[in-house]
């Protein structure tokens, strides 16, 4: 008999280190055994030869309920699997005005996303300005991994702004949870003066979205998220920052003792806005928008200097009508990623001569301690769940149409030269893609929810 069900054979990629000719070992769906050398014996063995082993990644922003009747955690899911993100964060946000801000909006939405998913997920919760913050000591007992807050109010009722005096408040009741606040970090009076502007200008073209949300409407909001957080004692994250300075903000902080971390969505790491906003047009508009080219190379410096928290996506799947007006400020912000996020970080960090092992802290052990789910999730470690993915040296132009993995067939990264293949990716011990198809069939992903008594700090 066997002493475990499955063994991975390949090189392993972890925070320590490469180690090629390695091995995990998984009972139960869990990791029971790791090293290098002879493998034991397994139940079923799967040997990718040289290929990269690494953890599942979590996603720590994807907007799975964005468009309604579009791609739900049914396609978001799948995408993920595909890219051997076995984890997805979604956020509180979801068309038809469903601000998830109450503990029953919660366990509504993680019942039917749990119908529907292929991976696991983790759920942000929220505010109503009107309900102030009485809800929120309720949805951390519901289960939220963390709240989601905007200083840009995109919809008075789907995405509303909160205010500096609640937000203040937000931050003192989540304090007490031990969870993050996350937030959308753009001043509001300083963007809608922007918007203002350019549309008084009559301008439309690429650079009118950038041009109306300049990076000081982003640092003052970074900065604002930050001192409520010193006067709070809350662990506040920013969930994206498209400036070099914010990362070096939020390493400041963290020298002062504030709990401040900050995320960095894949595509400030690899789109421009001289070389793709300008020929994407409204499939590379986002909020905050892509940056020119010298952004982009500070974000990196930030990222090997250890100032990035976490990489995510941001995923969202428009229909492309959302995103085809000649007019940029007309379409919407958003782009989808999930199907290729690991993939991108692996090849900007071997382009750039970076240390592989910053991928599994980026994608998988940062953002489980930022989620409070260290316990079960984010790495190659004995007892953790066997989430498992699996990438070779196979250099590819990407068409996201050719996989029927995807609910829309654009793509940011359309045509673009993607040198690491997802071959493989397991979910608790169970392989959920085969490096063509998606096995997992919807309702096989759990909620996963924050042990409360092991909550940590969150950045490494």
């Amino acid at each position: 008999m066997s002493d475990f069900d499955l063994v991975i054979k390949g090189t392993l990629v972890t925070e320590d280190g490469v180690a090629e000719g390695g091995y995990v070992a998984v009972r139960d769906g869990r990791i029971a055994g790791l090293g290098s050398g002879a493998a034991p014996a397994a139940a079923t063995v799967h040997d990718f030869g040289k290929a990269l082993v690494l953890p599942g990644s979590i996603d720590a922003q994807v907007h799975s309920r964005s468009q309604k009747d579009q791609e739900d955690f049914i396609w978001s899911t799948r995408s993920a699997a595909a890219g051997g993100v076995t984890t997805i964060v979604d956020m509180p946000y979801d068309a038809g005005g469903k601000l998830i801000c109450t503990p029953e909006m919660v366990v509504e939405k993680a019942t039917s996303a749990a119908e529907q998913a292929r991976v696991d997920f983790a759920l942000y919760g929220t505010i109503r300005p009107s309900d102030g913050t009485k809800h929120i000591a309720g949805m951390a007992e519901a289960g939220v991994a963390g709240f989601k807050f905007s200083t840009f109010e995109t919809d008075p009722d789907r995405f509303p702004r909160i205010s500096t005096p609640l937000l203040r408040e937000a931050f003192a009741e989540v304090a007490k949870t031990g969870l993050i606040a996350g937030v959308h970090n753009e001043n509001d009076e300083y963007v809608k003066a922007g918007m203002a502007a350019i549309k008084a200008s009559g301008r439309t073209d690429y650079a009118a979205h950038g041009a109306s949300r300049p990076p000081v409407a982003e640092m003052l909001a970074i900065a604002e998220v930050y001192e409520l957080a010193a006067d709070t004692g809350c662990s506040a994250h920013i969930v994206h920052c498209s400036l070099g300075r914010g990362y070096q903000m939020a390493h400041d902080y963290r020298a002062n003792g504030v709990n401040a971390t900050i995320e960095a969505c894949i595509h400030y790491l690899v789109l421009s806005e001289e070389e793709d906003v300008s020929r994407l047009l409204g499939r590379a508009k986002c909020n905050p928008p892509i940056r020119p080219l010298a952004e982009r190379e500070a974000i990196w410096k930030q990222l090997a200097a250890g100032n990035v928290t976490v990489v995510s996506t941001d995923h969202v799947a428009w229909s492309l009508s959302a995103k085809s007006s000649s007019n940029m400020m007309e379409n919407s912000s958003g782009m989808p990623g999930l199907e290729v996020l690991p993939n991108l970080l692996l090849d900007g960090l071997t382009a750039r001569g970076l240390p592989l092992e910053l991928a599994p802290r980026l994608l998988a052990s940062n953002p489980a301690k930022l989620f409070r789910i260290s316990g079960q999730k984010g790495g190659l470690k004995l007892g953790l769940d066997a989430d498992i993915a699996v990438y070779s040296d196979s250099p590819s132009i990407y068409d996201p149409s050719a996989s029927g993995h995807n609910v829309v067939s654009w793509s940011p990264y359309e045509g673009r030269v993607i040198r690491h293949k997802t071959e493989a990716s397991f979910l608790r011990g169970n392989m959920i893609f085969d490096g063509t198809n998606v096995l997992a069939e919807p309702g096989n992903g759990k909620w996963v929810k924050p042990v409360r008594a092991a909550f940590g700090a969150a950045h490494d």
